[in-house]
């Protein structure tokens, strides 16, 4: 069993009831404990960058309370416990982040205006917790998408043959294989290509885009040697598709227990945390659940 945690924040809403469920059946997955979270946020002309959080104080708290009669009775249920602070969510989660394999929330709170598809607290905690963080959709959103071409369980994950990164993947591999599902993972390479020949004027490159699809699944197979070494139960198919990632990896989450995509790397011009746009989409549209990985470091 591992010691380290799986943390489900909620605050009574159905969104993150929802995740509660996500993430209790991921603690079980992992014979992990479920740490259970309420953030509650001070109010509007609260001084949030003078004191981020409260000391944790778990009685006499409802949310919390109608947690453990949600939970009660049920088999199988791991070591839970259940956690209060004050603060700002978007500042306090990440910062509990750092002390668990996962956390998980939902698309939106009981906050903000009921139009949103994210809340600010989803993407703060996406872009920010040290630990991956899975963001659980609403239900029903609509993806217009030919149905799966095999029945099953199905992880998806974005590849980026250019920059690839070991822990985005590993941690695709890994749900994978919890899960008894299978891994699609999607290479998107940009196309059609056209270039400048004058003023105002396009025309297609000399390109076959055959041989550019051949190179990227060459490319994408090649990264996936090692992890499938590692996770033969795994059946890990690479597919290359011309054109926009966003899309694909959104038409692909209907009936997909889980997308993964990474967090946007920090570079030299842009050391901010931030989530690529791609990420962005992804969360915003995916019918599934979204794991945002954080990026692994880069090795000098």
């Amino acid at each position: 069993m591992s010691a380290v945690p799986v943390i489900a924040a909620v605050d009574g809403s159905e969104d993150s009831l929802r995740a509660l469920d996500w993430a209790l059946a991921a603690a079980r997955r992992r014979v992990a404990p479920l740490r259970v979270v309420h953030v509650r946020q001070y109010a509007a002309w609260g001084q949030a960058d003078i004191l981020v959080a409260g000391p944790p104080d778990d009685s006499g708290d409802p949310v919390l309370d109608e947690v453990r009669d949600r939970l009660a009775g049920l088999p199988d249920l791991p070591t839970v416990e259940y956690v209060a602070v004050e603060g700002v969510p978007g500042a306090v989660l990440p910062e509990l982040g750092a002390d668990a394999q996962l956390l998980v929330l939902g698309s939106r709170g009981r906050g903000g205006f009921a139009s949103l598809l994210l809340g600010s607290n989803s993407v703060a905690a996406a872009r920010d917790t040290p630990c991956p963080v899975v963001v659980v959709p609403r239900p029903g959103r609509e993806v217009h998408a030919e149905p799966p071409a095999e029945p099953g369980r199905r992880v998806v994950v974005g590849l980026h043959v250019d920059s690839p990164d070991d822990g985005v993947l590993g941690f695709a591999f890994a749900e994978a294989s919890l899960l008894g599902a299978r891994l699609q993972v999607i290479a998107a390479y940009p196309w059609p290509v056209q270039t400048w020949s004058a003023p105002g004027q396009l025309v297609p490159p000399p390109i076959d885009q055959v041989a550019v699809e051949s190179e990227t699944r060459v490319l994408a197979e090649g990264f996936l040697g090692p992890l499938r070494a590692q996770y033969p139960g795994v059946d890990a198919e690479a597919e290359a598709l011309p054109g926009d990632a966003a899309g694909h990896l959104v038409a692909l989450s209907a009936g997909a227990d889980l997308v993964v995509v990474g967090r946007h790397r920090r570079r030299l011009l842009a050391p901010a945390r931030m989530l690529g746009s791609v990420t962005q989409a992804v969360l915003l549209h995916a019918a599934s659940p979204v794991a945002v990985v954080p990026s692994s470091p880069v090795e000098e």
